[in-house]
């Protein structure tokens, strides 16, 4: 049966008295709040259609009409300036009945701070009045690929220092690291002219706002100009940071040269949800593709609540493109903006890799809500499937050799239980059989050791075994787990660091797991996290080494004591503060005397 609404209290007067103008309408509730916002090319017609007659109106459109008790309206100059006005309006109060775009990630920003000397650096907070802000970046890759190209290029200071003339000029600050290593020209000190630091704020502006062939074209007549007064090593500098920027565009996505700044959108919906994906060329160049779902509120057709979905997005990441390529017609007067929906050539291909996107995050967005499925489950399977394991590898351990310079041999494993880390679970290994820096003998012995105290202590066996290494590493597990008699009971793996190949035992050609992959990135995650712990067990076990090395030298301090001392203080620079009369308490009167007296002689 068909719900039934009652009609609206509004009477037809009330509509009448609208102005035959474009405008922004806005509908209260009896509660006095704004349930809706529409734009309109004419505000009489278009509210009028509201109440004339409901029939064609799908059920929530009714029902929003029964709750209308009053109407406000705002006259604007053209039907763009109403679509304008209709965000602004939108974003401030989010009326029930308009459309909900879906985005709750906070984006990063660059920020060139408001202060003397200008810093250069990422924020996730914008408080306009603070500086000036460019992105938001979609992509955290690329917002530091572009903050590295401009710390080669150029020599701002990172400090938080208030470099104000007064400061400056009374010497309150000195030079860090930074300067010394060549990253920095001290400003702090006075010993780099503020104009000369803007000059290279202004160039690097040029590039966080896309305009690389400006600074291009800098780079290369100051090359030049160098060369003919035959300053060389000057000339060479400015040639190096015209090839760091050649290398920078060359890694970017050339679209076409000859289509300079526009924005595209693709669209796709059905009758819940809108998916967009959002594309800005700039120079020829892809700087940013963003993709989001638009939830309706009224069952709205695509044409109606396009133009309000580019225009927030071109709000959102600062776009002041002329023109805008997309899959729907859009005809706005009032605007110089190009609506072009291309039929042919370079920018129908980018119109169609926009749909592309649309299309594959509506795809993904269906198949999450289809799915009740834990995240880490769903990884799981995924890697079961691409590893072609019997069983869901819910417990994997993994092992990790690290030696420096063949010193203090050690190894890691780390155990994740259900795709998370079960730390209670990690062990370390001191390497007691071989001598040297000899990694695949390491790998032997750790392996054997791990799994034949599991099989003793009759612990369940992991459901898949990582090895960090290639071929050579991944052979000396398997023979530990010959030796074991565990071979062919446990699935073996190897992952080498280069290419993130994935080596089976006696497979000779390795297999490459699509690099966006979760079961890829869930497999990283255990290598880098067995690499972290080693490390840090290796860094312990040399600063211990380093210590008691020095600490043997006391004379009349025997082992026993020294090991008391570092088990208390770890370091001789917190034995220092902890003062002679706590020395005391761990290993007597006489023997801290010794040790103060000699401590304090380093």
């Amino acid at each position: 049966m068909e719900d039934s609404y009652e009609i609206s209290s509004i009477q037809p007067s009330e509509v009448n008295r609208l102005p035959d103008q474009p405008g922004v309408y806005r509908y209260y509730n009896a509660a006095d709040e704004l349930i809706y916002v529409g734009k309109a090319k004419n505000l009489k017609k278009r509210v009028s259609s509201y109440f004339n007659k409901q029939q064609g109106y799908d059920r929530k459109t009714r029902k929003m009409i029964s709750e209308i008790v009053r109407i406000e309206f705002s006259m604007v100059n053209t039907e763009f300036d109403a679509l304008l006005l209709e965000n602004s309006l939108i974003k401030a109060n989010h009326p029930r009945y308009n459309i909900l775009m879906r985005d709750d990630k906070s984006y990063p920003y660059i920020v060139i701070t408001k202060e003397p000397f200008p810093r250069i650096f990422p924020t996730r907070r914008v408080f306009p009045n603070s500086g000036t802000y460019f992105g938001p970046y979609a992509s955290v890759k690329a917002m530091h690929n572009i903050l590295e190209l401009i710390h080669k290029l150029y020599k701002i200071r990172t400090c938080k220092l208030h470099l104000s003339e007064q400061n400056v000029q009374a010497g309150k600050f000195k030079v860090c690291l930074e300067y010394h290593i060549g990253n920095c020209l001290g400003p702090c000190e006075g010993l780099q002219k503020e104009d000369t630091y803007l000059a290279d704020i202004d160039l690097a502006t040029h590039i966080l706002k896309g305009n690389l062939a400006s600074v291009r074209h800098y780079f290369k007549d100051k090359m030049q100009e160098a060369a003919s007064a035959l300053r060389y090593e000057e000339a060479q500098e400015f040639k190096e940071k015209y090839n760091l920027l050649d290398l920078f565009q060359a890694k970017s996505l050339v679209v076409n040269p000859s289509i300079e700044d526009v924005d595209v959108v693709g669209m796709v919906s059905d009758e819940k949800t809108a998916f967009v994906n959002f594309i800005r060329i700039k120079n020829g160049m892809m700087v940013l593709t963003k993709s989001l779902e638009v939830k309706k509120k009224l069952e709205e057709k695509d044409e109606d609540i396009f133009p309000l979905i580019v225009v927030e997005l071109r709000n959102t990441y600062q776009s002041s493109a002329k023109e805008i390529l997309s899959n729907i017609e859009v005809d706005l007067e009032g605007t110089d903006l190009k609506w072009t929906v291309p039929k042919i050539g370079d920018k129908r291909k980018l119109v169609e890799i926009a749909l592309k996107n649309a299309l594959y995050y509506k795809k993904e967005k269906i198949a999450l809500i289809g799915s009740k499925e834990p995240k880490e489950l769903k990884v799981l399977k995924i890697l079961q499937s691409d590893l072609r394991l019997k069983e869901l590898p819910d417990h994997i351990e993994c092992f990790d050799n690290s030696n420096i310079q063949g010193t203090n041999p050690v190894a890691a494993m780390v155990c994740f239980k259900n795709a998370k880390p079960s730390k209670k679970e990690y062990r370390h290994y001191l390497i007691r059989t071989v001598e040297g820096p000899d990694d695949f003998a390491s790998m032997q012995e750790v392996v054997y050791r791990r799994y034949k105290r599991l099989r003793e202590e009759n612990k369940p066996l992991p459901k898949l075994i990582v090895i960090d290494g290639g071929k050579g590493q991944l052979s000396s597990a398997v023979e530990a787990l010959n030796q074991l008699g565990l071979y062919g009971q446990i699935p073996v793996i190897g992952i080498a660091k280069r290419l993130e190949e994935i080596y089976f035992p006696g497979d000779q050609y390795p297999l490459h797991i699509d690099k966006k992959s979760p079961a890829l990135m869930l497999l990283q995650r255990l290598r880098d996290e067995a690499h972290r712990f080693a490390i840090n067990h290796h860094r312990n076990l040399r600063s211990k080494k380093s210590i008691n090395s020095a600490l043997v030298e006391i004379p009349g301090i025997g082992e026993k004591s020294l090991q008391a001392l570092l088990n208390e203080f770890k370091t001789i620079s917190k034995m220092k503060e902890a003062g002679e009369g706590r020395l005391a308490e761990i290993v007597g009167k006489s023997r801290a005397e010794k040790v103060w007296e000699w401590i304090n002689q380093k």
